[in-house]
């Protein structure tokens, strides 16, 4: 009698721990790179998990991440099946792990460009292109995995004058993330620096930026970045169709405060091959072997 008492509790509990794993199987995790504040990151991203889980009749889980490499590893090793990458990182995720596909983008995503700031002690002022006085100035990137804030602004400043960053400026820094560019400009940490467009129009529109202090000197030309790429295995892994239904939910979110806080008006479709010119940047100057 006993035995048999002791036989069905441990069976109860080998039943629970079964489910307990098929749930957690069950549920798409995504991330995102980690472009802002992370208040600001887990608001959107939790927004979307929200609204991907009742589209997709699935659990849906966000996962936060440290770093712009961080995102590609947790991609690369499966313990996200989705990602808001920005264009390099959507390049060499997808390198990693071969039949992702980019599936997904903002429609201001085809035709992205950067900002160049500078303090005002600096002295220096608007300019059509990147002009000599910016020799010598200390100057800050981004992420060092961040498409327009530091791919990009990189590739224009190497054309522009013919030299690496580290000869062209007497220091280089990276600041991690775009919020964080802006305010060590604005501080007059950095001289100069390398953001998204769309970080500095957000914290303009919201009153966070100090103009007698910083302002915008430069805007690069056009390029491709953001994306949504997903993993080429996830029908096996949640049913035939549901890469399909991924992509469907992403291009039919249309709730406005959701859509504000990337900021996107709305998203469009991608292809792998629409990040070609950011893949063929990255080799020319040195980022992919």
């Amino acid at each position: 009698m006993i035995h048999s008492v002791i036989r069905t509790a441990v069976m109860g509990v080998a039943l629970m721990f079964t489910a307990t794993v098929t749930l957690a199987e069950e549920t798409f995790v995504f991330t995102a790179i980690p472009d802002e504040d992370e208040t600001k990151l887990v608001e959107r991203f939790t927004g979307v998990a929200d609204y991907l889980s009742e589209e997709l009749g699935v659990p849906v889980r966000y996962v936060p991440v440290k770093s712009y490499a961080a995102t590609v590893s947790a991609f690369r090793n499966n313990q996200v099946q989705l990602a808001w990458f920005g264009g390099l990182s959507g390049v060499q995720a997808r390198r990693l792990v071969p039949g992702s596909e980019a599936i997904a983008q903002g429609k201001e995503d085809p035709a992205f460009y950067s900002y160049f700031i500078a303090h005002k002690d600096s002295g220096l002022e608007p300019m059509q292109s990147l002009q000599p006085s910016l020799e010598g100035k200390t100057f800050t990137f981004g992420s060092k995995g961040s498409t327009s804030g530091r791919l990009m602004p990189e590739f224009y400043i190497r054309e522009a004058f013919g030299k690496a960053p580290d000869d062209i400026f007497s220091r280089v820094g990276y600041s991690d993330n775009h919020s964080r560019t802006l305010r060590l400009v604005e501080a007059g940490t950095y001289q100069v620096g390398a953001l998204s467009y769309q970080v500095w129009e957000s914290e303009l529109e919201a009153g966070n930026i100090d103009t007698d202090q910083v302002q915008v000197i430069y805007k690069t030309p056009a390029y491709p970045d953001y994306q949504w790429t997903i993993r080429g295995d996830v029908d096996e892994r949640f049913g035939e169709g549901f890469k399909q239904r991924v992509t469907e939910a992403l291009l039919s979110l249309d709730d406005p405060e959701l859509l504000k806080s990337f900021p996107r008006s709305t998203f469009i479709p991608a292809s792998n091959e629409d990040y070609e010119p950011i893949r063929k940047v990255a080799e020319q100057i040195g980022i992919l072997d």
